[in-house]
């Protein structure tokens, strides 16, 4: 379990979290976790996630669980910065949905005696690093990995099977389109697609 760092009253920057991982690991039920610690505590929060993410409500992020913490939705990630002044602890849901902008902005916040707290996906559903996500955990003080568990094998998973057939990047969906797979599960998987898809095109 993540423990805060003690305050330092000399120190006046912040510092950035990072929570990754694949689908269905609780990456957004650590967020809000973390989240509410700081608002029992008193401190003032912003939570922030991206326009795109319409699954469960507009005005809140809202993890597999139904866990729950009231957010603002933005259009760009230098809307975060415009609406963060006054707050001690800002939380970014689905950062990977950001462009690279995002980087620039959760470094000002922390450069600003902010405390941030990102979550997103870490890998797309082939497998390669998604967007922003890389270069959060590079300039990250923290980094959480969180696992899922293989739908297949029941071992660690930390890649997003998409199981629908669509090649768009951005496809935002639940168990119906997505399982969470095991290196080895995934592997299997991403081969036999290849293969059905081969022979898909020797009928045509």
């Amino acid at each position: 379990m993540f423990i805060e760092k003690a305050s330092n009253d000399k120190e006046q920057f912040g510092w950035i979290e990072v929570i990754c991982g694949s689908m269905f690991s609780g990456k957004t039920e650590e967020l809000i976790r973390r989240l509410k610690r700081a608002q029992f505590a008193n401190q003032k929060i912003g939570v922030f996630k991206p326009m795109i993410d319409v699954r469960f409500d507009n005005n809140s992020v809202v993890s597999h669980d139904s866990s729950q913490i009231k957010s603002t939705t933005v259009h760009s990630a230098s809307k975060i910065l415009t609406l963060s002044k006054g707050y001690e602890v800002v939380g970014i849901d689905e950062a990977q949905f950001f462009n690279n902008e995002i980087v620039t902005v959760c470094n000002t916040l922390a450069n600003s005696g902010v405390r941030v707290i990102v979550a997103g996906l870490d890998m797309d559903f082939k497998g390669n690093p998604f967007g922003p996500m890389p270069n959060l955990m590079a300039i990250a003080e923290y980094v959480t990995k969180v696992h899922a568990v293989c739908t297949r094998t029941g071992g660690l998973a930390q890649f997003s099977f998409r199981k629908a057939s669509d090649d768009s990047l951005v496809l935002l969906g639940e168990v119906d389109e997505y399982e969470p797979l095991s290196r080895g599960a995934f592997y299997k998987a991403m081969n036999s697609e290849v293969g059905q898809k081969h022979k898909n095109k020797k009928k045509i």
